[in-house]
């Protein structure tokens, strides 16, 4: 079942990002050839105007055929040459390239929007003045080899109670959680937490010195977690400062990965791919639809900037090449492009390649 939500989810994001190159390139005079649904081997097709329109066997989103987005002799000085992308204004060809990132973007806003519509678990301390139902403290982070790691605790799992002999606190809030852990060092606390859809679980957790100065402490993270739900028009302006939000925070730590790459400090194991990710829809899901719908949001965020980066074979190496040919008032030689396009591609596999070895890696 999660391999299957996995599918359906790329799928969609997918085929969002190829239908906002269609979209565009149709908008702007583009001549699109194919606009496929899956990958081949092909089903059936039909032709309406002069797009055929297929649907595929493999179910992993779909494809757009635009004439001379791969540049040839034909779409360069051929009879329907003056509807090739190649031969369009290099703000069309630029607005067509950037659409598949633009709808992969917006997409994710409408997703995080019906959220906050629905219920969204949100920070408490981020609506003021809203109404916040079934408020608890979530861990957001667990140190490794803290107490709270050793006793099983989990990032996402919400404390309901905390007890040390006769003393016991619940509902409790951040600072009341702190002030109680800190004055029971070295006695064995017992933790009451729910993961997910579980049942309600028991961890036994002794705090100790050096995680914290001068402070008795188990080693988490912590924020107040409720249920959010606004009015279409805040939603979609929450939605909207949420997604702004992510594409800064994901854009940051991609790049610092990829510097961290160059600089010979980062590794795989930092970065999950397709089995990964499987792992994570799964999780996702086991929290509840709208869990689900925000991680999908999550993940257009991530294809999104992914796509925007400057390398050849993604949006952003093509609008690369447009920038160039612009700046110089040059067009670069069909070969050129072509051949950096195939090489950058060869690149990308190897690289799925590597991280979905490292994904396999981590299950055993």
């Amino acid at each position: 079942m999660t391999i299957l939500l996995f599918i359906i989810i790329l799928a969609v994001l997918i085929l969002v990002h190829e239908l906002g190159h269609f979209i565009v390139a149709k908008k702007t005079g583009m001549r699109v050839d194919e606009f496929g649904i899956g990958f081949p081997p092909r089903i059936f097709a039909f032709k309406k105007g002069e797009t055929e329109y297929s649907i595929n066997l493999i179910p992993l989103g779909g494809f757009v055929k635009i004439f001379g987005e791969t540049p040839d002799e034909d779409s360069i000085d051929g009879s329907d040459s003056s509807r090739s992308m190649v031969n369009k204004p290099k703000w069309a060809q630029a607005l067509t390239i950037s659409a598949g990132v633009i709808c992969n973007l917006i997409f994710a806003w409408l997703l995080i929007s019906i959220g906050f519509m629905s219920g969204l678990p949100s920070s408490v301390d981020q609506f003021v003045g809203v109404e916040v139902k079934d408020a608890n403290v979530v861990l957001v982070d667990v140190l490794p080899d803290s107490p709270a790691f050793e006793a099983g605790l989990e990032v996402g799992d919400k404390l309901m109670f905390m007890g040390a002999g006769e003393s016991a606190i619940q509902d409790f809030t951040q600072t009341e959680m702190q002030e109680f852990i800190a004055g029971h060092g070295g006695e064995e606390l017992t933790v009451l937490y729910k993961r997910g859809k579980e049942e309600v679980a028991t961890a036994f957790i002794t705090p100790k010195e050096g995680i914290i100065a001068d402070k008795f402490a188990i080693g988490i993270s912590s924020d107040v977690v409720g249920v959010v739900r606004l009015p279409i028009h805040r939603a979609l302006w929450e939605g909207l400062k949420l997604t702004i939000s992510l594409i800064g925070t994901i854009a940051v730590g991609l790049f610092g990965f990829i510097a961290s790459l160059i600089k010979g400090t980062g590794s795989f194991s930092d970065v999950s791919g397709p089995v990964g990710i499987v792992g994570l829809v799964g999780d996702a899901a086991s929290f509840g639809f709208i869990y689900l719908l925000s991680f999908t949001a999550f993940i257009s965020i991530n294809l999104a900037v992914i796509n925007f980066i400057p390398f050849p074979a993604l949006d952003g190496g093509r609008l690369l090449f447009i920038f160039i040919e612009a700046v110089t008032r040059k067009t670069i030689k069909p070969v050129i492009a072509n051949t950096l396009n195939l090489v950058g591609f060869a690149l990308l596999m190897l690289l799925m390649v590597a991280v979905t070895y490292n994904d396999i890696i981590k299950l055993f």
